[in-house]
C-alpha cells in the first residue's frame, strides 16, 4: 500500500487543476458581489441563519461583507498565479467556511465540498510547478508529487457521487414525481422551459441522474470508457449549470477531469514543457512521515464515509425531519414547502401575542423557517433574546404544517412545546418534531 500511495508520479494534473480551481474560487467570490448574492445573502437580513452552535459567526457590519468577498477573490488569483500558496490556498478555506457556516438559507451541498476541497487543496503541494512560487524559489520546483495526492482526490469525488446516486433510490425519484416538480420550476426558461416539462425528460432525468452519479468515477478511471464518460460529463454538467444555476460547481466538477486522465496529455496540452527526470528524487520517504499521512487520510475519509449514513440510526425518515441531511450528499432530493405561526406568550401576564415575521426576516429565510426544523428552533431561541432584552421572559410556540414534494400537508412541530425552552439534539431525534404515519 506505501509503495503504491508514496510511488512518485507527474504532477501536472496538480498543477494544471490549481489554476483551474483558483479560477473557479476568484469567480465565485467576485460573481457573489457583482450578481447581488452577498447583498441579499448578508447585508439585507437582520440576522443570518448559522449552524446551529456558530450563532456567533454573524455577517460583518455595514458593507464589510463586500470587502470579506473580495479577500477571497485576491486569494483566487494568488492561487492561480501560485503566489504564497499555502497561505492564500488556507486564507481561501478559512474565509469559505466561514460564508459556510455563517449562513444556510442558501444552504447547497456544493459549499460543504467546496469547504473540505479547499483544505485538502491547502495541504497538496499545487505550487510547486507552473507557478510563481517555484520561479521565485527554484529549490521547490519538481516535476513529480506523491500517488496519494492524485487517489486523496479521486476517493473523495467517488465517495461525494456515490452518495449521490444511492440517496436518489427513493419511491418520489423513481416515479418521477420529484423530478416533475422539480421541473415545473423552470418552466419560464428560455427556449428549453417548455421542453423540461415532457414526461419523457423526466423519466431520462431520473434514470441518467442515479446512473450517472455511480458510474462517472470507474468510467473515468478505465481507459476504454473514459472519453466517451468525459463526454456524458461534459453535458451533464452544463446541463445542471444552465438548468438548476447552482455556481460553480459544474465547472468545477469538470475540473476535476484532470486527474482521470493521463498526466502525459495533460502535460502536453497545458504545460507545454517536458518532464524533467532529473528533478526526481530517489522513491525514498520517510517512514514516520507517511505513517502519519495514511493514519489521516483514512480516519478523513472514514469520516467521509460514516457522516452520510447517519441518518440511518436516527428514528424516522430524513425526508420528513431532515435530521441527517447535510453533509450527507443528498442533493436535489426533495422539495419542502409550509408554513409556520410563532406565538409569543408572556410568563408574567400570559398575555399572548403573534409575531409578524416580516419583521424579522427577509421574504427567503421566511420560505426556510415554514419548512425546516432547525430554523424554526434557531428563530424561537432568538426571540426569546429579543423579548429578553426587553425585560420580558416569554414561551415561544409554533403551528404550522409541511409538506414534502408532492405529498400531504401535515402539522410538523408539537404546538403544545415551549420551543423556547426546548433543546437541540445535535445527534438524535428531537421528539418535538412530530412523525405522520407515513414517514416513520
Amino acid at each position: 500500500m506505501k509503495d503504491f500511495l508514496f510511488k512518485k508520479i507527474d504532477n501536472s494534473q496538480l498543477v494544471v487543476f490549481r489554476v483551474f480551481y483558483g479560477i473557479l474560487v476568484c469567480a465565485e467570490a467576485f460573481g457573489a458581489i457583482a450578481t447581488g448574492w452577498v447583498r441579499r445573502t448578508f447585508i439585507e437580513p437582520e440576522f443570518t441563519f448559522s449552524f446551529i452552535g456558530f450563532e456567533w459567526l454573524q455577517p460583518l457590519p455595514g458593507n464589510g461583507m463586500y470587502f470579506y468577498f473580495i479577500a477571497m477573490g485576491i486569494c483566487g488569483i494568488l492561487i492561480t498565479l501560485g503566489y504564497k500558496y499555502k497561505w492564500s490556498a488556507f486564507g481561501f478555506a478559512i474565509l469559505w467556511s466561514g460564508v459556510y457556516l455563517m449562513q444556510k438559507t442558501s444552504y447547497n451541498n456544493h459549499y460543504y465540498l467546496l469547504m473540505l476541497i479547499a483544505f485538502l487543496m491547502a495541504f497538496l503541494p499545487a505550487n510547486r510547478n507552473f507557478s510563481l512560487d517555484a520561479k521565485l524559489n527554484p529549490s521547490i520546483k519538481t516535476d513529480f508529487m506523491y500517488n496519494y495526492v492524485r487517489w486523496a482526490i479521486i476517493v473523495h469525488l467517488f465517495i461525494v457521487y456515490t452518495y449521490a446516486s444511492v440517496a436518489k433510490l427513493y419511491a418520489d425519484w423513481f416515479d418521477n414525481s420529484f423530478v416533475e416538480l422539480l421541473m415545473k420550476s423552470k418552466r419560464n426558461y428560455w427556449l428549453v422551459g417548455e421542453f423540461l416539462q415532457q414526461s419523457w425528460v423526466h423519466k431520462s432525468v431520473g434514470v441518467f441522474g442515479i446512473v450517472f452519479d455511480l458510474l462517472i468515477v470507474p468510467a473515468l478511471l478505465w481507459k476504454p470508457t473514459r472519453k466517451i464518460a468525459f463526454a456524458f460529463a461534459i453535458f451533464f454538467h452544463l446541463f445542471n449549470s444552465y438548468v438548476f444555476r447552482i455556481g460553480i460547481f459544474p465547472y468545477l466538477a469538470l475540473a476535476f477531469c484532470v486527474f482521470f486522465f493521463d498526466a502525459k496529455s495533460i502535460r502536453k496540452l497545458f504545460i507545454r514543457k517536458p518532464i524533467d527526470s532529473a528533478t526526481k528524487a530517489a522513491a525514498i520517504f520517510n517512514y514516520k512521515k507517511s505513517n502519519f499521512l495514511v493514519t489521516t487520510l483514512g480516519i478523513y475519509f472514514i469520516i467521509q464515509i460514516i457522516l452520510p449514513l447517519r441518518h440511518h440510526i436516527i428514528p424516522a425518515d430524513v425526508l420528513w425531519t431532515e435530521e441527517g441531511h447535510r453533509l450527507s450528499w443528498r442533493m436535489m432530493l426533495r422539495s419542502r414547502s409550509g408554513y409556520a405561526k410563532f406565538r409569543v406568550k408572556n410568563k408574567e401576564t400570559g398575555k399572548v401575542t403573534s409575531v409578524k415575521l416580516e419583521e424579522y426576516l427577509t421574504k427567503k429565510q421566511r420560505r426556510r423557517i415554514g419548512c425546516y426544523p432547525d430554523f424554526m428552533w434557531q428563530f424561537a431561541q432568538r426571540l426569546e433574546k429579543v423579548y429578553a432584552d426587553k425585560g420580558e421572559a416569554v414561551e415561544v410556540y409554533i403551528s404550522g404544517k409541511v409538506k414534502v414534494n408532492q405529498g400531504t400537508y401535515h402539522t410538523f412541530i408539537n404546538p403544545e412545546i415551549d420551543m423556547a425552552a426546548a433543546k437541540w439534539n445535535y445527534f438524535g431525534r428531537n421528539e418535538w418534531i412530530l412523525i405522520p404515519e407515513e414517514y416513520q
